[in-house]
């Protein structure tokens, strides 16, 4: 089993910044792929970034190239998704995704909410 525990959600202006944490326990490693998802209201669930093994091996949806920044501190069992210069359309609940031995595992969720 593999429990995922988000935070650093938060209301923020457009133009600003947050740091969202994923802090990971049970049967999880440093090789582990973890990612962001996002689901905006009304919207289906997508895809915002993703990490596997060190920082150096990351992937970004096009909507968020440039401005969000994924990285892990292994000794933590932590990801972080450092997200910079925020839009009105990145208002969503993020939820980070764990993929261990085939399986899936979610987190319940942190609401990021950026007013204009």
């Amino acid at each position: 089993q593999v429990q995922l525990v988000e935070s650093g959600g938060g209301l923020v202006q457009a133009g600003g910044s947050l740091r969202l944490s994923c802090a990971a326990s049970g049967r999880i490693r440093s090789t582990s792929i973890i990612s962001w998802f996002r689901q905006a209201p009304g919207k289906e669930r997508e895809f915002v970034a993703t990490i596997r093994g060190s920082s150096r091996n990351t992937y970004y949806a096009d909507s968020v190239k440039g401005r969000f920044t994924i990285s892990r501190d292994a000794a933590k069992n932590t990801v972080y998704l450092q997200m910079n210069s925020l839009k009105p359309e990145d208002t969503a609940v993020y939820y980070c995704k764990a993929t261990v031995d085939g399986h899936m595992y979610w987190g319940q969720g942190t609401q990021v909410t950026v007013s204009s």
